[in-house]
């Protein structure tokens, strides 16, 4: 089932950012997980010399260390101003 949002969803909402952006990664992660172990499944049932697929696996996966310490530790969500707000409403 999937995470139920209690307001309208805006981007511009930190608590929905965070979510949207930790989703994204679990995306990611899973596409990871197939298709390396795919290519590994394939190397090593046919008995192929693929010697890239070391080297494509540990690329993306240093990409999704990157991206996970983006967005568990670095990423920041800040509240958006509103420049209504700053608006006086005396009128000259």
């Amino acid at each position: 089932m999937p995470p139920r949002w209690p307001r309208k969803p805006d981007r511009t909402d930190p608590a929905f950012r965070r979510l949207d952006d930790r989703m994204n990664f679990a995306t990611h992660v899973a596409v990871f997980a197939a298709v390396n172990s795919g290519l590994w499944f394939t190397r090593l049932l046919q008995s192929y010399d693929w010697g890239w697929t070391t080297w494509f696996t540990g690329l993306w996966f240093a990409g999704l260390v990157i991206h996970g310490i983006y967005i568990f530790a670095i990423a920041n969500y800040p509240v958006p101003t509103d420049s209504a707000n700053k608006i006086s409403s005396h009128s000259p």
